[in-house]
């Protein structure tokens, strides 16, 4: 009886500590996701680890966003694009959730589309045959996913989120200790520069993209609405933020060392997540590959589990109506983002275009979402009296020249891609 009782105590505690530091978990389930695979591992490949510095503002700047989401959203009582409505009209609130789901609708596509890549490449190489068909793993993923979302339990949703993650951050840790040099070439390589290279623009801007994403941290108002936090959690909510960055920095950097550790001494470039499957083996042996593709398909599945239900919550907060998963709207809704996810394993090809322009408004929308919360944060119309501390707004002040900085990097570095396709094309 008493270590049963100690079991179940035990037990609880665990689930304390879920829940506490559960919001955290989800956020970084849904920054790191293949696109962030993509650009961490071409950031290793191409420059080492000097981009760290990068990847650390970054990450930096993603917790000064969500701890003020976070404020926003505790002490007003209302979930993010609800208070924009309230404070600054319907169109504006509409141009966020157009500008967010542009950027889900192409992420679903893209995301599955890598996902699927990776397995075949994988089985291709385990079994010699032609690989696992893109459209069974993409059934088999959207069932798990359709499983999960089903359940309709937030704590479900979360600890589901908790697994998945765990899975993703394991294996990439391993795949770092299992090809990196050693620690003395690992600290030496962290010494931090500017590539002047003509693509050096391009990927500083996928990799800090990729990393302060507005879907990401938008869905930070709706965990923390579901945590019932008040105004006596807000140190809780900036702990669980600072360790939530903190991992989501650890396993970034573990990506960027798997691929600065094997395909920079030999010279090889990634432009897609696959492409770190196709070289693992020879250079770093079959566990690595194995493992590395694992951490793919978790990353995968973290990234799309809360894209499927973000247009129902975003519908939600902007009519300000609860947020129920098992509600057949949003069952609905589910369904029909994740009937997406077929358009490369069916049709095949990549919807470039299509993700270059989700991307040119996204670089919209993170600097007008730093500026609304500037303004809500100091506007006693939003908040009252609770002001917003002064180390927040000057955090956000950096934040936003940062988020213009990478807007900036990010144009130049399409078009320095522009011109070599120009200049390849010929007269």
């Amino acid at each position: 009886m008493n270590q049963r009782t100690a079991t179940d105590g035990r037990r609880g505690k665990s689930l304390r500590l879920l829940s506490a530091i559960g919001p955290g978990i989800f956020i970084i389930g849904y920054i790191i996701g293949t696109g962030s695979v993509t650009s961490m591992a071409k950031a290793g490949a191409e420059y080492g680890m000097s981009l760290t510095w990068a990847l650390a503002l970054s990450c930096f700047c993603t917790y000064v966003v969500i701890v003020a989401i976070s404020r926003v959203t505790i002490v007003s009582g209302y979930t993010l694009i609800h208070c924009i409505r309230l404070r600054f009209g319907s169109a504006l609130a509409i141009f966020m959730i157009i500008g967010l789901m542009a950027t889900v609708l192409t992420s679903v596509i893209g995301v599955m589309g890598i996902a699927t890549d990776v397995v075949r490449e994988w089985s291709r190489q385990v079994t010699g045959g032609t690989g696992v068909s893109p459209v069974v793993t993409a059934l088999v993923f959207n069932a798990l996913l359709g499983f999960l979302v089903w359940r309709g339990s937030h704590g479900f949703f979360l600890r589901a989120m908790a697994v998945i993650v765990a899975l993703m951050g394991f294996c990439f840790l391993v795949t770092m200790f299992l090809v990196h040099p050693g620690p003395v070439e690992f600290i030496r390589s962290l010494r931090p520069v500017m590539p002047d290279q003509s693509t050096a623009h391009l990927v500083l801007a996928a990799l800090v993209g990729t990393t302060m994403a507005s879907v990401c941290v938008v869905t930070r108002s709706y965990l923390v609405a579901e945590q019932g936090w008040g105004l006596q959690d807000l140190k809780a909510e900036n702990r669980d933020a600072m360790i939530s960055l903190s991992l989501t920095f650890l396993v970034s950097a573990a990506i960027m060392a798997s691929a600065a550790g094997t395909m920079l001494p030999a010279g090889i470039p990634v432009v897609h997540a696959i492409d770190m499957v196709r070289t693992l083996e020879p250079l770093a042996g079959r566990l690595a590959t194995a493992v590395f593709m694992m951490g793919i398909v978790a990353a995968a599945l973290s990234s799309l589990f809360p894209n499927y239900v973000l247009g129902p919550w975003l519908a939600c907060d902007y009519m300000n109506v609860p947020r129920r998963m098992n509600h057949r709207f949003v069952r609905l809704a589910v369904v029909v983002v994740a009937s997406l996810t077929f358009v490369v394993p069916v049709f095949g090809g990549r919807p470039v275009l299509v993700m270059l322009a989700s991307q040119a408004i996204s670089t919209v929308v993170m600097p007008l979402l730093i500026i609304l919360l500037v303004i809500m944060l100091n506007s006693p119309r939003t908040i009252g009296d609770y002001g917003s501390p002064r180390a927040l707004n000057v955090g956000l002040v950096i934040t936003l020249a940062f988020a213009l900085l990478i807007s900036y990097s990010g144009a130049l570095g399409l078009l320095d891609n522009l011109r070599e396709i120009l200049s390849a094309a010929g007269p």
